[in-house]
C-alpha cells in the first residue's frame, strides 16, 4: 500500500459504538486545524467488537477517505490492535490516543509536532508532571502513583506517566521497537516506552489536561496483577536475560555445587561416608548398572509408542540413543538443558518436524511424573498400613523436628518438600487436562482468565492448551495410553530396582519388606525432588531425599545411606554418560550444539505475531 499522508491516528475501539462516530469527526477537525488538507488518517483500530462499533467504522471509512476501517473478527487486545493499525498506517508520523478523548485535544498539536518539527522519536502526555496533576478519583490515582513508581524503579524509565493514553512515534523508531513489545493490552503502552529509552530514543513527555471519561476498561484486580507480571517479566528480559549467557550459568552453577561440597564437608563426615562406600558388595553394584542398563531400551520402546501416536515410525535403538544423548546432556547443562537435545537429534537425524518432538518429550514428562507420584504415595499408604511408618513420622523429616530427623541435611529436608510440591502439581495438572478433555469448557483458559487477561497470561494459558492437546494425544487412546503407562511403570520399577541393589550392597541388615518399601518410596521421592532445574541431574536434591528417608525411617545409620544414595546415583549417571557418549558417537551429534540449536527453537517457537495484515477495509 502506498504511503501518501505525513500523519497517521490510531483510534483504538472496542464496543464504542456510542462516541466512535463523534471521536472520528473531533480528531479529523482537531488535525486538519494545524495539518494541511491530504496530509493526515484517522485509522479505527477496531478490536473485535460485539456491538455496531463495526459496522460504523465502515460506513465512515467509505463516507470519507481520510477514514480507515482496521477490522479484526477476534479480540486482539488493545495493544495487539494497535500493533495491527501501526503496521497498516501510512504517515511519517504516527500517534495513537484513547477515543474517550480523555486528554484535551488542543494538545494534539503538540503531540504530532513534538516528532514531526522537534529532534523526538517519542512523544506521551502526562497527568503527574509536576504543577499540573490530573485530578483523578482515589481508585484510579493511587493505583498509578503505585503502579508508575514500580515501572520507574524496575525498569529504570525516566518518565512520570507511562499508561497515559496520548502518545506519538517517528514510524522508523516505533518499527524497530514493535517486534520487541510483547505485550497485547494494556501494558504496550509502558512496554513501548520503556523500550524506547532503552533503545536511545529520545523521549518528550509534556502535561496534558485530562479529565476521566466513564467507566475505565481496566479490571483493577485482573489487569493490575497482570501488568505486575509484566513488569517482572520486562525486568528480567531487559536486565537479567541479557546477562546469562551459557558461560555465565555453566560458570555459576560449578561454583554453587563448589560452595555446597565445602559447606557439607563443615557438618558431614565424609571420611566414614567413604569407609561404608568402600565396604559395599561390588558384585551387587554391578547387577544394580546392569538392571539399570536395561531400562533404557524400555525407554526408546515408549518414546517409539509416542512417536506413533504422533504420526511417526521410528527404531527402537536410535530413540534410544537419542535419549541417552539428550540426558547426557542434562547431567552436563544446568537447568535440564539437555532436554531439548531430543529435538534437535530426531529434527536432524529423522526428519521429525520440532513442534512432535517438544511435545513428545512433555508427553514423557508427565507420564514420568505420574508414574513416580503414583509410586510414592502407594507405597507410602503401605508404609502407613504395615506400620512401618506413619504420616507423622514423615511430617517430622519435612519439618525438622526433634528425633532421629534431626540431624538430617537442610538440603534433603528441602528436596521433600519440593518432591511434595511436584507431585501435588503434576496430580493437579492432569486432573485438569483430564476435566477439559471430557467437558466442552475450557477449564485452562478459564482459570488462567481468572487471574489476568494480559498477553503474558494469554501466551501461559496457550502454552498449557498445547501441551494439554499432546497429552490428550495420547490419553484418548485408551490402548496408547496402557502401552506408554506400563512402560513408564516398566522403567521406574527398573530405577528402584537398581537402587535396591545397591542398597542392599551396603549390607543395611533390614527385613527385605522393610528394605523395599522405605527403598521403593525414597527413590521416589529423590526422583520428583531432581525433577525442579535447580542443579545439574539433580546431583544432591537426589542424595538429600533419599538421605533424609532413609537415614529418619529406618534404623540405617546416616553415613550409609548417604553413601548409598551417592552410589546408586553414580550408578546410574556413569551408565547415562558412557551411553550418551557411545550415541553421540554413533548419531554424529555435538552436545554443545544440539543445546544451542534446541534452545534457539524453542526460544522461536510462536508464531509471528506481526503477520501482513489482511483484514483492513477501507
Amino acid at each position: 500500500m502506498s504511503r501518501s499522508v505525513d500523519v497517521s491516528v490510531v483510534l483504538p475501539a472496542y464496543n464504542e459504538e456510542a462516541t466512535i462516530e463523534g471521536t472520528v469527526g473531533t480528531t479529523l477537525d482537531a488535525l486538519g486545524s494545524f495539518l494541511p488538507e491530504g496530509t493526515f488518517e484517522v485509522l479505527v483500530a477496531e478490536d473485535g467488537c460485539e456491538d455496531r462499533t463495526p459496522a460504523i467504522a465502515s460506513r465512515l471509512a467509505a463516507e470519507d477517505d481520510r477514514v480507515r476501517h482496521v477490522h479484526s473478527t477476534e479480540r486482539l487486545g488493545r495493544g495487539g490492535a494497535l500493533r495491527r493499525a501501526f503496521r497498516a498506517a501510512r504517515g511519517d508520523t504516527l500517534a495513537y490516543f484513547d477515543t474517550d478523548l480523555a486528554t484535551d485535544m488542543s494538545h494534539l498539536e503538540e503531540l504530532i509536532e513534538s516528532i514531526r518539527s522537534e529532534p523526538y522519536e517519542v512523544a506521551t502526555g502526562s497527568r503527574w508532571m509536576p504543577g499540573n496533576v490530573a485530578d483523578r478519583p482515589a481508585q484510579r490515582g493511587v493505583p498509578s502513583r503505585a503502579y508508575n513508581t514500580l515501572v520507574r524503579g524496575f525498569l529504570r524509565s525516566g518518565v512520570r506517566d507511562h499508561q497515559c493514553g496520548f502518545k506519538a512515534f517517528d514510524r522508523e523508531a516505533l518499527y524497530s521497537l514493535l517486534d520487541d513489545v510483547e505485550d497485547d493490552h494494556w501494558f504496550f503502552d509502558t512496554e513501548v516506552l520503556v523500550r524506547a529509552q532503552r533503545a536511545g530514543y529520545r523521549v518528550r513527555e509534556f502535561p496534558v489536561a485530562w479529565t476521566p471519561k466513564g467507566d475505565s476498561k481496566v479490571d483493577l484486580v485482573r489487569d493490575v496483577v497482570g501488568m505486575g507480571s509484566q513488569i517482572l517479566r520486562c525486568w528480567w528480559q531487559l536486565a537479567v536475560q541479557p546477562r546469562i549467557t551459557r558461560r555465565v550459568t555453566v560458570t555459576g552453577g560449578t561454583v554453587l555445587t563448589l560452595v555446597a561440597v565445602l559447606l557439607m564437608t563443615q557438618y558431614i563426615d565424609f571420611g566414614t561416608v567413604l569407609t561404608r562406600m568402600e565396604g559395599a558388595d561390588p558384585t551387587l553394584v554391578g547387577a544394580a548398572a546392569l538392571v539399570y542398563l536395561c531400562s533404557w531400551p524400555l525407554r526408546g520402546a515408549r518414546y517409539r509408542d509416542i512417536l506413533q501416536e504422533l504420526g511417526f515410525a521410528e527404531r527402537i535403538d536410535f530413540l534410544t540413543g537419542a535419549i541417552f544423548v539428550s540426558q547426557t546432556g542434562n547431567l552436563v547443562f544446568p537447568a535440564r538443558l539437555g532436554d531439548g537435545v531430543r529435538a534437535y537429534v530426531v529434527k536432524t537425524r529423522r526428519l521429525v518436524p520440532y513442534p512432535t518432538g517438544f511435545a513428545s518429550l512433555a508427553i514423557e514428562r508427565v507420564f514420568d511424573l505420574l508414574t513416580i507420584t503414583v509410586l510414592a504415595g502407594t507405597v507410602f499408604v503401605g508404609l502407613a498400613a504395615t506400620g512401618i511408618a506413619t504420616p507423622g513420622q514423615v511430617g517430622a523429616l519435612v519439618a525438622g523436628s526433634e528425633g532421629a530427623a534431626s540431624t538430617a541435611t537442610g538440603s534433603g529436608q528441602v528436596a521433600v518438600v519440593l518432591a511434595a510440591g511436584v507431585g501435588l502439581t503434576a496430580i493437579g495438572a492432569v486432573g485438569t487436562i483430564v476435566a477439559s478433555a471430557r467437558s466442552e469448557r475450557n477449564f485452562v483458559r478459564a482459570g488462567v482468565s481468572r487471574l489476568s487477561s494480559d498477553t503474558y497470561a494469554e501466551r501461559v494459558a496457550s502454552v498449557i492448551e498445547r501441551f494439554a492437546g499432546d497429552i490428550q494425544t495420547v490419553a484418548n487412546d485408551r490402548q496408547a495410553f496402557l502401552t506408554v503407562g506400563l512402560a513408564s511403570i516398566g522403567i521406574w520399577a527398573l530405577d528402584i530396582v537398581t537402587a535396591l541393589l545397591v542398597f542392599a550392597a551396603f549390607d543395611v541388615s533390614l527385613p527385605v519388606a522393610t528394605l523395599v518399601a522405605v527403598g521403593f518410596f525414597a527413590v521416589s521421592v529423590g526422583n520428583l525432588a531432581k525433577v525442579l532445574p535447580l542443579s545439574p541431574g539433580g546431583v544432591g536434591l537426589y542424595e538429600g531425599a533419599f538421605t533424609l528417608l532413609v537415614f529418619g525411617l529406618t534404623p540405617v545409620p546416616w553415613a550409609v545411606a548417604l553413601g548409598a544414595a551417592i552410589v546408586d546415583h553414580a550408578v546410574k549417571n556413569v551408565v547415562t554418560i558412557l551411553g550418551g557418549l557411545a550415541s553421540m558417537a554413533l548419531l554424529n551429534v555435538s552436545l554443545t550444539t544440539a543445546v544451542e540449536e534446541a534452545g534457539a527453537v524453542r526460544s522461536n517457537d510462536a508464531p509471528s505475531e506481526l503477520e501482513p495484515d489482511r483484514s483492513i477495509e477501507d
